[in-house]
């Protein structure tokens, strides 16, 4: 029986523009598993090697961020004899429109002029993402080559290597060999430069295209005594439009990739909370990532895509996506989510509240009301919960968030049976339901009452039903399983419920002091998963592991509470962590710090939408910030003292007003710009 492992990413330089990704070891390479150029979905290009007098140049550094990734390296079979090398080739790639473009710049630092033979092996399998993902290598396709082009196809494009100088050279077998030889005089350079493109073959299916410059974020910047979280702001924004894409059914709008390479497409949950991460700084990537997702709301019942009407999806793929690892088998269309309509619902309120055009709400009414509808027929199909089951036997065994299939446990280890009732999605369901009320009354003209008291029963529900009792503290329990009984291990699936309007004070206190407690607010962050749970694996998936966004919500959720000691705690172990990756958040990353470092979960994804869109969830908490754009009010509570020290922020934007904030180290506010909106500090 063939066993599939999972490609590793920790190691490799990731570059994304819209719907390409470049993955390549640290010097430039592809050839590995999990390495090439992805386009559509597809990898179009997966071996990539160069070579220098038939060596491997000795790497120096490499370094990516957005759509580019440059590599350093050192050519030590030519040039001066003696310790230190004299000739350098540096590689400098740049995703554009379904392709890339690379320069190969040598630089000669010799007494004499230096003669380079450099050959580059390339060639394309035309694999599957999902296929790619399990670990699965295709044969290299034929190529044609004709004057200074090299052309390939696969089912779905045609893709084309073209370059300003060499010919293709002896083939050593598994693609086709391009050779370019040059002399380069003392202190002078010379470059290749290179091109692959792919053209799509026939008509695309979601191929959806970068939506590099749709949004504006060019003016926003953090600048504090501690320079970390102003590295990190940048480095993120410029992943952030790496990820953008149009909505293929609407090209204005756009909405941010759940991540890459593995998941460079609209995802309901992580699309959602990317955008509500960023609503400090315009409402436009809401509003596209709103529309998108009602353009595909439920409208029939379907075990095999766990559709129903009303019904927010999980994911959109280009083609049936099959996991060899999980043997897990997803419909183009999935809907396998039960957070995600309650996600979209709070989406629409909050981005209202922070400017979005109340025209768009009324355009998005329909959608708003269906969302309601399936969350209420949801919830009444049981005991008033949202719950999930994976019906169709190929899906998702859990469907939220944390979608592993060994998250939900028990404080013996144990893992819980469906259906599962998430804490946070009943948390959710309330949040959205007292949002709509709220959208009710002030742009529709209707009363509100009717999901208040819906969500005053779920609050009942939530606060009689997910308390339990452990010898160490009084918690909220993940879920309650398919048995009714809650599942009672210690997760941080309760942070998500801070800030939600669902608890007391006295239980919000309760809450903040077991997700910051030790077992589970560590030097990396707060853990998926109580570190005295005897599942606890600090590199599992939903075991043990820190992720970035659940960090990001966690600290929200502290702040808004006003357990603002406890919410820096957890800003300050992410911005430590952001420090020593290159200022690019994973995914998510170990439990746990080596010599002081955070150890990466190797298959873990960079860069991922909401893990960089977490720096705008920074912004909100440190400054604490609430806006009322409908009327023309913006909230200012700052962290006290400045967990970064002195600080500014530019770019904060409430409806059309351009706002920047300045605190001092002590977390007063010293500044304000933000013509025409009244301001309450405090």
């Amino acid at each position: 029986m063939t066993r599939y492992v999972q490609p590793w990413l920790h190691e490799f330089e990731i570059a994304v523009r819209g719907n390409v990704t470049s993955v390549s070891d640290r010097h430039g390479d592809a050839g590995r598993p999990g390495t090439g150029l992805f386009v559509d979905d597809r990898r179009v290009l997966s071996v990539w090697e160069v070579r220098a007098e038939g060596e491997r140049p000795a790497w120096l550094a490499a370094a990516s961020s957005g759509p580019t990734t440059t590599v350093s390296t050192l050519l030590r079979s030519v040039g001066d004899a003696g310790a230190d090398p004299t000739v350098e080739l540096l590689r400098e790639r740049v995703l554009v429109d379904q392709g890339m473009h690379e320069t190969l710049t040598i630089a000669s630092h010799a007494a004499a002029p230096v003669e380079v033979r450099l050959s580059i092996r390339l060639g394309g399998d035309g694999a599957d993402v999902g296929t790619v993902k399990g670990g699965v290598s295709g044969e290299v396709l034929p190529t044609l080559a004709a004057g200074d082009c090299v052309t390939w196809e696969d089912e779905r494009h045609t893709t084309t290597f073209t370059a300003n100088g060499g010919a293709v050279g002896p083939d050593d077998g598994g693609g086709t060999t391009w050779v370019w030889s040059t002399t380069v005089v003392p202190g002078g350079t010379a470059s290749l430069r290179t091109r692959v493109t792919s053209r799509r073959r026939g008509k695309p299916v979601f191929a959806t295209d970068a939506g590099w410059h749709a949004i504006d974020w060019d003016g926003v910047a953090i600048e504090s005594a501690d320079p970390r979280p102003g590295r990190l702001m940048a480095q993120s924004l410029a992943d952030l439009r790496g990820l953008l894409l149009t909505d293929p059914e609407a090209p204005g709008d756009v909405f941010a990739a759940a991540g890459t390479p593995w998941y460079l497409t609209l995802f309901g949950r992580d699309s959602l909370w990317t955008a509500r991460f960023m609503l400090p700084f315009g409402t436009d990537l809401a509003r596209g990532t709103l529309r998108a997702l009602a353009r595909r709301q439920g409208t029939a019942t379907d075990s095999i895509t766990a559709s129903a009407p009303g019904k927010v999806l999980h994911e959109v793929r280009r083609s049936t996506y099959v996991d060899p690892v999980t043997g897990m088998r997803l419909p183009p269309v999935y809907y396998g989510s039960v957070d995600a309509t309650p996600l979209w619902v709070r989406l629409l309120h909050d981005a209202w509240r922070w400017g979005l055009d109340e025209q768009v709400v009324r355009e998005l009414e329909p959608n708003l009301r269906a969302a309601l509808s399936w969350m209420r027929a949801e919830a009444g199909r049981g005991d008033g919960m949202l719950r999930y089951v994976d019906e169709s036997g190929s899906g998702l065994e859990n469907q939220g968030w944390k979608d592993s299939g060994d998250s939900m446990r028990r404080s013996d280890g144990t893992i819980a049976d469906a259906p599962i009732a998430l804490v946070e999605t009943q948390a959710y369901a309330v949040a959205a339901a007292r949002g709509a009320a709220h959208l009710f009354e002030s742009v529709f003209g209707e009363s509100g009452d009717e999901w208040r008291t819906w969500a005053d029963e779920m609050t009942d529900t939530l606060r009689e039903r997910f308390w339990v009792d452990s010898p160490s503290v009084r918690h909220l329990a993940m879920a309650i399983g398919g048995d009714g009984r809650p599942v009672d291990g210690v997760g941080s699936n309760m942070g998500h419920v801070l800030g939600t309007g669902v608890l007391s004070a006295p239980e919000a206190r309760r809450t903040a002091h077991a997700l910051t407690a030790p077992d589970m607010l560590g030097a990396a962050g707060v853990r998926t998963l109580s570190r005295d749970n005897p599942a606890y694996n600090p590199v599992g998936y939903h075991t043990g592991s820190v992720w970035t966004h659940d960090n990001a919500i966690a600290a929200l959720g502290l702040a808004q509470e006003g357990f603002t000691d406890e919410a820096a705690r957890v800003l300050g172990a992410l911005v430590e962590v952001g420090s020593w990756t290159g200022n690019r958040w994973p995914e998510l990353f170990g439990g746990e710090l080596l010599i002081g470092r955070p150890v990466p979960y190797p298959a873990s994804c960079r860069p991922q939408a909401w893990a960089a869109a977490s720096a705008g969830a920074l912004v909100e908490v440190v400054l604490g910030l609430s806006a009322d754009a409908p009327n023309r009010t913006l909230a200012i509570s700052p962290i006290s003292p400045a967990p970064f020290g002195a600080t500014t922020v530019r770019g904060i934007r409430v409806g059309d007003v351009q706002v920047s904030v300045s605190v001092n180290a002590d977390g007063e506010v010293v500044d304000v710009q933000a013509p025409g909106l009244e301001v309450v500090i405090g």
